[in-house]
């Protein structure tokens, strides 16, 4: 056994041969050198390399590419010519049909990573992927800034805080694209005052777009550090003029130092302040601070793989855990005898309330809260759930809620996860009580390291 303890002795700047293994949770490649792990961006599976380390930790090295010996038959030219220095994709580089494979290996290797399981047993099954990958993501938060009196709008690059202008992105809608663009050249016309993050003076911070991808309705939001919008009435007739679909045009004041887009205060501009989006037969209304899937097209398969693994006959009483607006629970309320759900954001309770309405669901039931805690309440008075579903946040589930699903013991668990490292300690966790049934990885944002899986968990 190798000691897993003993500390890197690699040197920084050192360069050396590498052989890469696999891709690591963010889409590096990870290769060994001397028995020691080394993380290299760009480099994929199977490619012999020669790298020159960059960052030196004491459990592992960074390292990156000087020149590629053997190619990966499976390496292509990104598209994007933004991707080297953006950072918001991580495998533009690698062919979309080999993304699929090994976004469904960097489930296997958080399993081998974190559970006890025996993963030969378990069927993982094929990565659902998109037939066309590109143009998908249905909203943009594109800071702006100024440069030479050039109006930029785009991200910050890689570990930099350098504004990169990006005029278009393979990965967002086309619609969206077209918006900022728009609206970019209408503060350049009128000479709208940028807000400087240095100086902090000036108006408009950031312009965040987002348009329903089956509806075709278009949001403008911009997010000003003041109140005061010079010229407010000029631009809205300029953008309207330039974006005949844009149904709802929002200012939202952010005036803080801080990393958040957002602000607490939404003033509507012009037209409505939500625009509308369907997922399937659910219609659903958008404002501007509202969470929603950012792919709906792959969202709809991943909701009928929840569907699925639910398996629900009518008779089921069905517990939506951390809901927001509802969306999975009114997927699966048409099957069910009641869904339960609560979040602890009161106003995607008050939506999941409205949703439910809309779509003249009565057998359904929102409270905010977390699901550790009012869930014992209403076992307490005699509600006991057949299937729980949990769709946690990056950061897995609440430790207490574990608990209280190992003494509640729904017959299924139906576990959505977006990080695999999270989702394969949770198993462990549950693994007293609940076997996998199978795991289906879903991609939700191709040409990124991100997947999704849902996860069949049956009482024992």
């Amino acid at each position: 056994m190798m000691k897993t303890e003993q500390s890197i002795k690699i040197k920084p700047k050192q360069t050396f041969p590498l052989t890469i293994k696999r891709l690591g949770i963010n889409g590096e490649g990870v290769g060994y050198f001397k028995r020691q792990v080394v993380f290299v961006p760009g480099a994929l599976p199977g490619e012999e390399v020669v790298v020159e380390a960059t960052n030196i930790n004491p459990k592992f090295a960074e390292a990156k590419i000087k020149k590629i010996r053997v190619k990966s038959p499976h390496r292509v030219q990104p598209p994007c010519p933004f991707y080297e220095q953006c950072g918001g994709c991580q495998l533009q580089h690698l062919k979309y049909d080999q993304q699929l494979k090994e976004k469904r290996d960097i489930i296997i290797q958080a399993l081998e990573r974190h559970t006890k399981l025996d993963i030969s047993k378990l069927e993982i099954r094929e990565t659902i992927g998109m037939e066309n990958p590109w143009g998908y993501r249905n909203k943009s938060s594109f800071q702006v800034g100024q440069k030479e009196g050039k109006i930029l709008a785009g991200l910050y690059g890689m570990n930099s805080h350098q504004l990169i202008d990006i005029d278009h992105c393979a990965v967002q809608h086309s619609q969206t694209t077209e918006a900022v663009n728009a609206v970019k050249s209408v503060l350049d016309e009128l000479k709208i005052p940028i807000y400087n993050e240095k100086t902090r003076k000036g108006v408009v911070r950031t312009i965040v777009t987002r348009v329903g991808v089956q509806s075709g309705e278009l949001q403008v939001v911009l997010i000003t550090a003041t109140k005061e919008l010079p010229k407010q009435e000029l631009l809205i007739k300029q953008i309207q003029a330039k974006l005949p679909n844009v149904k709802s045009i929002v200012q939202n004041i952010n005036g803080g130092k801080t990393s958040l887009i957002f602000g607490q205060e939404t003033v509507k501009l012009a037209g409505e302040e939500f625009i509308q989006e369907s997922l399937g037969d659910l219609q659903f209304e958008l404002s501007a601070r509202t969470f929603f899937q950012l792919n709906p097209l792959q969202t709809v398969k991943l909701y009928n793989e929840v569907k699925a693994a639910a398996g629900l006959t009518g008779k089921e009483k069905v517990v939506d855990a951390y809901c927001g607006v509802g969306t999975i629970g009114l997927w699966l309320a048409d099957q069910a005898a009641e869904v339960r759900g609560m979040d602890v954001i009161p106003e995607s309770i008050e939506d999941a309330k409205k949703n439910a309405r809309r779509h003249g669901f009565t057998n359904t039931k929102y409270v905010p809260g977390k699901a550790e805690e009012v869930l014992p309440k209403w076992v307490k008075k005699g509600w006991e759930p057949d299937v729980i579903v949990v769709d946690p946040p990056r950061t897995g589930l609440d430790g207490q809620l574990i608990q209280t699903i190992l003494q509640v013991k729904p017959k299924k668990l139906i576990y959505v996860s977006c990080n695999p490292s999270t989702l394969a300690k949770d198993i462990q966790a549950l693994s007293s009580k609940y076997d996998v049934k199978y795991m289906q990885p879903v991609d939700m944002f191709p040409h990124t390291a991100h997947v999704e899986c849902v996860t069949q968990l049956n009482l024992k």
